[in-house]
């Protein structure tokens, strides 16, 4: 259960109500994802963060489902189950297939491992890498 509990379309403020409806706009779809409802006790906060998300996650030089895919890969390593439901369902919506979100976890494991592996040993940045 979330800590403050969630905000149903019904029973939320004017400002609130306002966010929701354009998330559902915008996404093309009748319902506001729980994260949206718990985040919503913060009026402000839930406006900035759909604003923020809405900005980046939108229309890019990237592709979605690469945006979906690194936000997988990003949930996975900051152990955010909500998140990594939430947007693998996303990516797969997008196109990732089972072979895709395979690969992708074995690529965020490597990473990892290799981040902690250079960060314990210090590792001075080649000159190469500085360009």
């Amino acid at each position: 259960m979330a800590t403050l509990g969630l905000i149903e379309h019904k029973d939320a403020s004017p400002e609130v109500r306002a966010v929701y409806d354009d998330i559902m706009a915008t996404r093309q779809t009748d319902r506001v994802n729980n994260f949206w409802k718990a985040i919503a006790h913060d009026p402000a906060t839930l406006r900035r963060t759909w604003e923020s998300v809405k900005q980046i996650m939108g229309a890019g030089a990237l592709d979605p489902l690469i945006k979906e895919m690194i936000y997988v890969a990003v949930s996975v390593t900051n152990q955010c189950a909500y998140c990594i439901a939430s947007h693998t369902a996303a990516a797969r919506k997008a196109g990732m297939t089972d072979s895709m979100l395979a690969e992708l976890l074995a690529v965020v494991g490597m990473a990892n491992q290799t981040n902690r592996l250079a960060s314990g040993y210090q590792v001075e940045i080649d000159e190469q890498f500085k360009t």
